[in-house]
């Protein structure tokens, strides 16, 4: 059977990964970063094309003015190093969400890294910033509906933030909880799901087989 050609992963649990090995939440925050880089390395390595990761809600815009702090600086770093070195390695990036609300500076730095990105990608990293489903649903019928045509689903998937990212295959959370949290809502109504009780900067890339493996041998009906 075919692999998965595309799947998502919720990352949860950096903050409860450093809390129990008594280092500041920021470590963990960090440690996180790092697992995106070694997974999406394996993702490209079992010819996954298409990996979204639920990096920042909307939602998570309410935490501790020093967390988001931290945060922004982080994701700055993850795109200075992280995705600068996985795009020599034939990996290219898309980011996904509100990028209104991030800084000018950020702004352009995802832009240009999307510019700089390999056309020729064996794997497209689909990073959501600031995402929610919910959001991103409200903003594309609003887009639609200013063509002043009919609203199909074809019409409005045009307009999602993940227009040309093909719906997931499967999702993964990690650290134990068992919600989606207004991830992909319209995009995972056929998605295998799979919930993991490790802490993300836990997950490996022999996690990530296992998973794959146990997708293969599930029965897809897609409502038939």
């Amino acid at each position: 059977m075919e692999g998965p050609q595309c799947i998502g992963i919720i990352l949860d649990g950096n903050r409860r990964w450093a809390k129990e090995k008594g280092l500041p939440t920021f470590e963990g925050h960090r440690r996180g970063a790092d697992t995106i880089e070694h997974i999406a390395r394996a993702a490209g390595n079992m010819h996954i094309r298409h990996m979204a990761l639920y990096v920042f809600s909307t939602e998570n815009w309410r935490r501790s003015e020093d967390e988001i702090v931290y945060l922004l600086r982080l994701f700055e770093q993850l795109i200075r190093t992280h995705v600068h070195r996985l795009s020599k390695d034939g990996v290219a990036v898309r980011f996904v969400g509100q990028r209104e609300r991030f800084a000018k500076n950020m702004q352009i730095l995802m832009r240009d890294a999307e510019e700089k990105s390999p056309h020729d990608a064996k794997l497209t990293l689909w990073v959501c910033l600031s995402y929610g489903g919910r959001a991103e649903i409200v903003a594309a019928a609003n887009a639609a509906a200013t063509t002043g045509k009919p609203i199909t689903e074809e019409s409005l998937q045009e307009h999602l933030w993940t227009a040309g990212m093909p719906d997931p295959d499967l999702i993964i959370r990690t650290g134990g909880e068992k919600r989606l949290s207004n991830f992909l809502l319209w995009q995972a109504a056929y998605s295998e799901l799979f919930f993991v009780d490790k802490y993300w900067p836990d997950f490996t890339e022999e996690d990530l087989k296992s998973i794959v493996d146990e997708y293969g041998k599930r029965e897809k009906r897609m409502g038939k």
